[in-house]
């Protein structure tokens, strides 16, 4: 399974410290939340782990089942759900579910139609991505991330847009899927959107303002 050691990472806007000196170990198998108020910088945080954000200072490194991933291949372990990430609004449903899985296979080998069925989202299969409402594409990006081979999954603030009964389900697939996964989850403190995690880091802990 993977691990993840953040070592001294900060990031600076401008002159602006978001967070510094942040020394953390996401140790394989754990379930971690972020939290923090609005603009904290738990999503910057996020995508410094997921390494589409460079830290300003400290690094980031990546293990599986103890061993060194190199910076070239961490993405083929990483899955990421967010409200701001972009589909291809194009596609089809089907069209982008193959497309997907053609980079990244879904975990024990589930079919496209397989998958649709477990978002249920199977009225919908032959629907553009940009005709679904909010709902359906967070649906769709959560089980995109879940239910993917990939070991370390991250989801910032995974409820946004859901109602109560996608929100349950969305508990369904937790439970369903964390098994022998690493599961970081950024929060505004919405227990339904971590309750599985054992662990806790507060960014506020590393928002001292340092201009130097």
């Amino acid at each position: 399974m993977i691990s993840v050691e953040l070592n001294n990472v900060g990031k600076k806007f401008k002159s602006e410290w978001i967070f510094k000196n942040l020394t953390y170990t996401i140790k394989a198998g754990e379930a971690l939340v972020i939290q923090g108020g609005n603009g904290s910088g738990k999503s910057t945080l996020l995508q410094i782990i997921s390494s589409f954000v460079t830290p300003t200072t400290g690094t980031v490194n990546f293990f599986n089942d103890g061993k060194v991933i190199s910076s070239d291949a961490v993405f083929k372990h990483i899955s990421f759900a967010s409200p701001y990430l972009q589909l291809i609004e194009e596609f089809t449903l089907t069209e982008l579910v193959n497309h997907f899985t053609a980079l990244k296979p879904f975990e024990n080998e589930l079919s496209t139609k397989n998958f649709i069925e477990r978002i249920e989202l199977t009225h919908a299969s032959n629907k553009y991505i940009k005709q679904f409402s909010s709902g359906m594409k967070q649906r769709l990006k959560l089980g995109l991330a879940l239910c993917s081979s990939s070991k370390l999954v991250l989801l910032d603030e995974p409820i946004s847009n859901l109602d109560k009964n996608a929100i349950n389900w969305y508990k369904n697939l937790i439970e369903s899927s964390q098994k022998n996964k690493t599961i970081v989850v950024c929060s505004n403190a919405i227990e339904d959107e971590f309750w599985f995690c054992n662990q806790q880091l507060n960014i506020q802990d590393f928002k001292k303002i340092i201009t130097n």
